[in-house]
């Protein structure tokens, strides 16, 4: 699930945890329209797409100097920056070199950030529930603040059962250097979110005070449990797919696990393990995988003809590798559904299949496929 950064902070709002006053548009008579902010305010406006480092992005064929993200006290100023974004790709170190097109922008009121912090509660293995995790040091990668400076970071395991404590959350606040019981409060907020709607990792980073001493979350990364879908149909609606790669949007219907890449060798594997194996493997013999794809171990005759059909929709593939390792997975469903898919299609690219273990079945449907 993928949502723009204007859904998240909506249900930040929604569950007590403090954010900007902001607008949504999708023209720049719109944002005139919504915003009634007037005065020396500062402006941020924001592009609202699925991808990172907007700030340092470029618009395609855009005013020369303006990123993804645009701050000014003037509000001519920042009418005018949506005009600019809306309606042009922006091109990001995360998103394809043509870019995304932006369809809407946020506009937020800014704050007069005093000093940042970060914070994020997620599911930790190692603790068989959730952890807050925090740091003194926010507004910059915490896998940075890991590597230079670990004693900065401070782990918190909630008992889910009885959730988080006064006495816990109030710990957590001293160790990001807050007074009094604003931070302690949010703190609490951000937890009972991460619980109502079926969050793997709420992460918010700056998680930052202000100059008049409010505690504010400013930015907002949240995950959700694929598997809580039934349960939360309102959140999943929100799901932005329009700048999904369609194939793996087609992957999805089919429950299967696509994730597309820049390379030209096509891999349909079971297992998420064996799946980066083959790539390492390709990458190591000085190919370039086209694709990670897990059809996983419950797989159908008729999943392995949707999952070749996506794979060799890429026109940049070039040869396909199916790697499978037998055992929970019958070979013998693998070798049907790549048969009955290359029944379908006219394959011009070639086919090398790894079969391992329980491979009878298999061996007896590709020998019969006359291929």
């Amino acid at each position: 699930l993928n949502l723009q950064e204007h859904h998240s902070k909506e249900l930040l709002d929604k569950h007590g945890c403090r954010v900007q006053n902001f607008i949504v548009a999708t023209s720049q008579h719109e944002a005139d329209q919504k915003s009634k902010a007037r005065g020396p305010i500062e402006y941020v406006v924001k592009s609202q797409i699925l991808a990172g480092g907007r700030g340092k992005g470029r618009f395609i064929n855009g005013k020369e100097g303006l990123g993804g993200v645009f701050v000014t006290r003037d509000r001519k100023q920042a009418l005018d920056a949506v005009a600019e974004m809306v309606g042009k790709h922006l091109v990001t170190k995360q998103t394809p070199k043509e870019g995304v097109l932006v369809k809407k922008v946020m506009v937020a009121k800014g704050v007069s950030i005093k000093r940042e912090t970060y914070l994020a509660v997620l599911m930790d293995r190692a603790s068989n529930g959730p952890v807050i995790v925090a740091s003194p040091a926010g507004g910059m990668d915490i896998e940075e603040v890991a590597e230079k400076t670990p004693h900065l970071i401070f782990k918190e395991p909630v008992n889910i059962a009885t959730g988080i404590t006064d006495e816990q959350a109030t710990r957590i606040a001293k160790s990001l250097e807050f007074k009094g019981e604003l931070a302690a409060h949010q703190i609490k907020c951000l937890y009972e979110l991460f619980l109502a709607v079926d969050a793997t990792q709420v992460e918010i980073n700056p998680f930052a005070e202000t100059d008049d001493g409010l505690v504010y979350c400013v930015d907002a990364k949240i995950n959700f449990d694929d598997s809580a879908a039934f349960r939360q149909q309102e959140i999943f609606a929100l799901g932005e797919k329009s700048e999904q790669d369609p194939r793996e949007v087609e992957a999805d219907k089919y429950h299967l696990n696509y994730i597309a890449m820049d390379g030209n060798i096509a891999c349909l594997v079971n297992g998420a393990g064996l799946a980066m194996a083959t790539m390492d493997i390709i990458k190591l013999k000085g190919g370039d995988p086209a694709n990670f794809l897990d059809v996983g171990g419950t797989v159908t005759e008729e999943q392995v003809s949707h999952a070749f059909r996506i794979i060799t929709s890429d026109p940049r593939v070039k040869c396909i590798l199916v790697n499978i390792f037998g055992g929970i997975v019958n070979c013998g469903t693998i070798a049907n559904g790549l048969v009955a898919a290359c029944r379908k299609m006219k394959l011009r690219v070639p086919l090398v299949v790894r079969l391992e273990v329980d491979i009878f079945q298999a061996n007896q449907a590709l020998r019969s496929s006359g291929g």
